[in-house]
């Protein structure tokens, strides 16, 4: 059958914060790359 080529998989979560909050929001999140839940922080989206 042909080698099959993997694509580069980016795996985020949208998630509001209300306007109050001043620090990064942090939450638990299956990642389904590794096959358990990690903790997901908030980054900037470039």
């Amino acid at each position: 059958m042909g080698d099959k080529k993997k694509k580069a998989q980016i795996f985020f979560y949208v998630k509001r914060k209300p306007r109050q909050v001043t620090e990064k929001l942090e939450f638990r999140k299956y990642d389904p790359r590794v096959n358990r839940h990690v903790l997901f922080t908030e980054a900037k989206m470039k």
